[in-house]
């Protein structure tokens, strides 16, 4: 199983999703937790209040993350979240250890 993790520093879940430029992606098999590969991502917040909701950046970022059961991350907006969703992704919202939240989710998806 693939999932997608926003990390600062590669060991902890530790990012907002709009502030990712690069996800990390793990895959879980049994007890083992491995990372394979970082995809690289428009960063969806601008920090403009004026922008629109960025429609095109989630559906670019849904698509950087195929193949990914899911994406966790520190935090996530409602627009996103459910934009994920629509598209197929399944958001968490969890801090911690990446490889011990990842060995975790695996078990009960």
């Amino acid at each position: 199983m693939l999932f997608a993790v926003a990390s600062k520093d590669g060991k902890e879940i530790n990012q907002h999703f709009g502030h990712v430029e690069r996800f990390l992606i793990y895959q879980v098999e049994d007890d083992s937790v491995k990372l394979l590969e970082e995809r690289p991502v428009e960063k969806y917040c601008r920090f403009d209040p004026d922008h629109p909701m960025r429609s095109h950046t989630l559906k670019d970022t849904a698509d950087a993350l195929k193949g990914c059961r899911a994406v966790v991350c520190s935090m996530i907006g409602e627009a996103p979240k459910d934009e994920l969703e629509r598209l197929g992704v399944e958001p968490f919202v969890i801090e911690g250890e990446i490889e011990t939240v990842l060995r975790d989710l695996a078990k009960v998806l």
